[in-house]
């Protein structure tokens, strides 16, 4: 059996007069907003929870994690810790630089000692086997900078979260709470979704098998779209260790963790930090950090590809991996059972996650009480309105001319019928207004879809419907955009009209100017349409009118749930 990590944890933080000199300096000094990502980087970079990292990682790291999951030096390390900025990084080089936050505080100061490129495509294929748009993280990384910067940091003002601050412990902290329960061992749960009952039969089992006590570490930083907001989940985990854990065997921390979704390569990361917060065990379970499906209806990772990998480094990691199959509940013996373990014929029960939000969640139907516990059912009821009260966006995408304007003007009409709340972002109303002055490069065109995708995710948030139309013609953009809705959330329409019938109705003349190079860069002409792989739904117009169209994604939108028949 393993004991807990001893090896000392990275502190990068700046105290007391040093700090106040070093603040005051560093409001002096040029200075880059960081993204939310990696602001919960750095935050966990600072107390030690990617300890042996003292910083972001440098072009020889970089390179060496990619190839083999190892720092240069041949420490096992899966994740690139990277710091992408934006181009023009390059004078930065050998000079000191404040990080700020996406609000403009300022969080660290670092002494940049490297400046290098970085490739998506390479980046994406080692981490998550292809560099597929329907991967969440895919859909991000296309709006980094494609430069990073590495060197020494000295961390002034940590990330700080009011929400519940009684349960933000660092690595430090966790380990003296866990010293304190004097156990054998401690099994760390990794989770960024509600516990249910096979859940918590599953960490009761590894903690009776080890005989020691419970971390309960689920995920509160980035986690997957469309996955239940931590302020919820939070509460559920509360609400079960009152009524169904032990207090003096259970330690219940939140991680500020900015997850990849990179099955195996992420299972292995999620070991090694939970060894920096004084874990001997980790459990890992059947697809673990899986992303779904890519964008032709495959898994990115096998079910069992996560739990080989860390079987195969649990040695090295310092950390056994308790690797379980997928429990179900035997009803007619009222528990629960590994799958392999149930002899055939047997009666079973599951539910999928995807079940419970559509089935049950969405339609306001209580979930079973062999599946989950009355409270956590109480709490997950309170947060999720039925569907045909949620918000949701429809993306229309097509040529110029297509006819997206006109269905998405009949559509809003007949969803304003149904009682729905309607915010329709036309391509052309955007630019006059939220995008003025941006041009029609690459560059600049995705910026436009992706100011259209951040207010469509708010007004989705908020329970709204965001109608969208615009030609965005790049997978990648409109990828990020279905990201920040939420993929559950986000109706992508492709409105396929030929580019004849496009010139043919273009009273602008816009067409005929391309043509003759009037305008570079004009879609379909100077300038490519990417078009949807897979669109939730595809409209004709050359012989459908608008209302027509309009009538067919309202049918989709009641098939789905977010509509009222």
């Amino acid at each position: 059996m393993n004991t807990p990590y001893g090896g000392t944890l990275v502190d990068l933080l700046v105290r007391g007069e040093e700090r106040l000199s070093l603040l005051d300096r560093a409001g002096k000094l040029p200075s880059l907003q960081i993204s939310n990502r990696s602001l919960h980087d750095l935050g966990l970079l600072a107390v030690g929870a990617f300890s042996p990292l003292r910083q972001f990682v440098g072009r020889a790291d970089y390179e060496s994690i990619l190839d083999r999951m190892r720092l240069a030096d041949g420490t096992l390390w899966p994740i690139p810790l990277s710091l992408p900025v934006t181009n023009g990084a390059e004078r930065l080089l050998g000079r000191e630089v404040a990080l700020r936050s996406p609000g403009n505080e300022i969080l660290a100061v670092m002494q940049v000692e490297e400046v290098f490129g970085w490739d998506l495509e390479r980046e994406a294929s080692a981490l998550l086997g292809r560099a597929d748009p329907a991967h969440p993280l895919v859909a991000e990384m296309f709006g980094w900078g494609r430069l990073c910067i590495s060197g020494p940091l000295q961390v002034v003002n940590p990330p700080r979260e009011l929400d519940f601050a009684q349960l933000r412990l660092t690595p430090a902290q966790v380990r003296v709470r866990l010293g304190e329960m004097q156990a054998p061992a401690v099994v760390a749960f990794q989770t960024r979704n509600p516990l249910h009952r096979s859940h918590e039969e599953l960490t009761k089992r590894a903690t009776t098998q080890t005989g020691g006590v419970l971390l309960l570490h689920p995920v509160v930083g980035l986690t997957k779209p469309g996955d239940v907001d931590h302020f919820t989940r939070v509460r559920t985990y509360e609400a079960l260790l009152r009524n169904y854990f032990d207090p003096r065997r259970t330690l219940l921390s939140l991680l500020p963790l900015a997850m990849r979704m990179a099955g195996p390569r992420e299972a292995l990361w999620h070991a090694l930090i939970r060894r920096n917060y004084g874990a001997t065990h980790f459990v890992v379970g059947r697809d673990h950090a899986g992303p779904g499906k890519d964008s032709r209806g495959k898994p990115f990772f096998g079910p069992e590809e996560a739990q080989a990998l860390a079987l195969a480094h649990a040695a090295e990691m310092g950390i056994d991996i308790l690797a379980f199959g997928e429990l179900v509940y035997l009803p007619e013996e009222d528990r629960f059972e590994e799958a392999g373990r149930v002899t055939p014929g047997t009666k079973t029960l599951s539910l999928s996650g995807s079940q419970v939000r559509e089935e049950y969640l969405a339609r306001g139907q209580p979930l079973p009480a062999w599946f989950t516990r009355p409270e956590v059912a109480s709490i997950l009821a309170e947060s999720a309105p039925p569907r045909h009260k949620q918000g949701f966006c429809v993306w229309l995408t097509g040529l110029s001319g297509a006819g997206k304007s006109a269905t998405a003007e009949a559509l809003t009409a007949l969803l304003l019928e149904r009682g729905r709340q309607v915010t329709l972002l036309d391509g052309d109303i955007v630019r006059t207004h939220l995008s003025k002055g941006l041009g029609f490069s690459r560059e600049d065109r995705d910026t436009n879809i992706r100011r259209i995708g951040f207010v469509a995710a708010e007004v989705a948030r908020h329970g709204g419907v965001a109608i969208c139309a615009a030609v965005s013609p790049y997978r990648a953009a409109r990828s990020e955009c279905r990201t920040m809705v939420g993929e559950d959330r986000f109706l992508e329409v492709f409105v396929d009209t030929p580019i004849e019938v496009c010139e043919a109705r273009d009273t602008k003349g816009l067409y005929a100017k391309a043509r003759r190079g009037e305008l570079p860069a004009f879609t379909g002409i100077s300038d490519p349409y990417e078009p949807p792989l897979a669109a939730d739904l595809v409209l004709e117009t050359s012989t459908s009118t608008p209302e027509d169209n309009a009538r067919r994604v309202v049918v989709e939108l009641e098939r789905r749930g977010f509509v009222a028949v």
